[in-house]
């Protein structure tokens, strides 16, 4: 018994280094685990490092040329989201400006704004902005909004004070009820700190996978499973799927210290837990993914073949993970699907480890999916191998 486990554990040892060799001579698959690895988080957390946009360029048209227009005017320029770039004199000389691209919105004050504010009716501001680029939008709409209401609230309290109303009484009457807005997990409403957690998630799995995919083409091209000189009489199928998976999860625990711990704090990310919290979370998803990707390359007998297949799923998991659009919202079927890739548990869990600070109790269902997907990837990572080597013939050779 002893002898069998000893001989168990050579071979697995002796497999893994094995792998590790592979793993880092070869050019192609260098490049995935550690460069790609690496610098797709950095281009994607550099493209999103300013993650809120201000002082958006903005036409103001005022039709009234009054004393309340020309504040109104100079409030909304005093705000951070947008900035008075232009005052034409016609929509249409602004409409020309932002077709041009020099203003990015336009907000017309009309001819009776103040009149109508006087008089007590309701006075219309109407605002032009790209609602094809969300969040130039947003910014333009929210300037114009808080503008709108700040106006609205000191004439409304004028009116009260000419009534013979207190201050502070004018002030209560009109602000009934106060809220008060705090935003958790994302303090700044930033895009980067809504989109790059998942995205980087994205990257470790499609990187790891493609891989994986250059790595068992480049045996199966050779048609020949590279083993080590330290292996001793037979090696079984079971072997080489836990040593090589071993090397997987072992170079990525390595290439994610960079990507979740430096790049994340580089871009100041909310963080309610410590990284290595989430450590034996990102083991499991690691597994999960090595043998998922086991399960898939060994059916390709070209590493061009392999690399096509998992790129070709790229855009399908970023639209099913929940970063495109959110799970439970997809459709029933298309939900289940989600779920035979492990970003669609991780995720989420990595949210609410790291971002909303829960703890362990709070991540119990994606814990179970994660062992479930690694279960049911292991299991068929035993038997494509199995077949695929009986179908290739492969030779178990010293390195």
């Amino acid at each position: 018994m002893w002898r069998l486990i000893k001989s168990n554990v050579q071979n697995i040892y002796g497999i893994f280094l094995a792998e590790i060799r592979e793993s880092f001579n070869d050019a192609g698959t260098v490049l995935i685990f550690f460069v790609a690895a690496i610098a797709y988080p950095m281009l994607y957390s550099v493209g999103y490092i300013n993650e809120t946009i201000r002082e958006i360029p903005v036409a103001v048209v005022d039709l009234d040329h009054t004393a309340m227009s020309r504040q109104y005017s100079r409030m909304l320029d005093a705000t951070e989201q947008v900035k008075t770039a232009c005052k034409p004199q016609s929509l249409k000389e602004a409409e020309e400006l932002f077709y041009d691209g020099k203003i990015h919105g336009v907000v017309l004050i009309p001819a009776s704004f103040q009149k109508d504010l006087f008089r007590g009716n309701q006075a219309r501001v109407t605002v032009y902005c790209d609602a094809g680029r969300f969040f130039v939008y947003k910014q333009v709409y929210t300037a114009a909004t808080y503008v709108t209401g700040m106006m609205n609230a000191g004439v409304e309290i004028k009116s009260m004070l000419a009534g013979g109303k207190m201050v502070d009484e004018a002030m209560n009457r009109y602000e009934a009820i106060s809220p008060q807005m705090v935003d958790l997990y994302n303090p700044s409403s930033g895009y980067a700190t809504f989109i790059v957690p998942g995205i980087l998630m994205i990257v470790i799995q499609q990187s790891l996978l493609v891989g994986i995919g250059l790595l068992f083409g480049k045996h199966y091209e050779r048609n020949k499973m590279i083993a080590t000189g330290s292996v001793k009489g037979r090696v079984h199928n079971l072997q080489i799927i836990l040593a090589k998976s071993m090397v997987y999860v072992a170079l990525y625990l390595v290439t994610t210290l960079v990507t979740l711990v430096l790049f994340y704090h580089w871009l100041s990310f909310p963080d309610k837990t410590s990284f290595f919290n989430i450590y034996p979370l990102l083991i499991l998803y690691l597994f999960a993914i090595s043998f998922m990707g086991i399960s898939i390359s060994v059916w390709f007998r070209k590493r061009a073949h392999s690399l096509m297949f998992i790129v070709f799923l790229s855009p399908m998991i970023f639209f099913l993970c929940g970063v495109a659009w959110p799970t439970e919202s997809l459709p029933g079927v298309v939900r289940l699907i989600s779920y035979l890739f492990p970003t669609t548990p991780m995720l989420p869990a990595f949210l609410k480890l790291r971002i909303m600070g829960g703890g362990l109790a709070s991540v119990k269902y994606e814990i179970m999916v994660l062992f479930i997907q690694m279960a049911g990837y292991f299991v068929l990572a035993l038997v494509s191998n199995n077949l695929a080597m009986k179908r290739n013939k492969f030779r178990i050779l010293p390195a």
